[in-house]
């Protein structure tokens, strides 16, 4: 079953599929030209937006940190999940990973 968090963005790309879709459709016939632009914006921002947020936003791990890692000695409560999260350097890819201390959400 797929979960509530993974959703949106999947009801979000085969929207942005469907303007594509339908752009290329507009482009084929002839039919509904005067949309073309408007399709093949949609789309491609609904794509080319979620793919950036996936790529910028990283998701929280619950493993431990490598070895390698530096821990940063910050420490915060993630907004969405409520958990106590680490930040940790990998000087080797210049990321950063947050890593769950805890698994207890925190109440806000």
């Amino acid at each position: 079953m797929i979960g509530g968090r993974f959703m949106l963005p999947l009801v979000m790309y085969v929207l942005g599929g469907l303007l594509l879709i339908g752009a290329a459709i507009a482009a084929v016939t002839g039919v509904m030209i005067a949309l073309l632009p408007q399709l093949l914006f949609g789309g491609l921002l609904l794509i080319v937006g979620l793919a950036i947020e996936r790529w910028r936003y990283k998701p929280l791990l619950h493993t431990g940190p490598d070895p390698s890692w530096k821990d940063t000695g910050e420490r915060f409560v993630d907004p969405g999940s409520g958990q106590l999260t680490a930040v940790y350097f990998d000087a080797q890819r210049g990321e950063r990973h947050y890593i769950v201390i805890d698994g207890q959400p925190r109440s806000r």
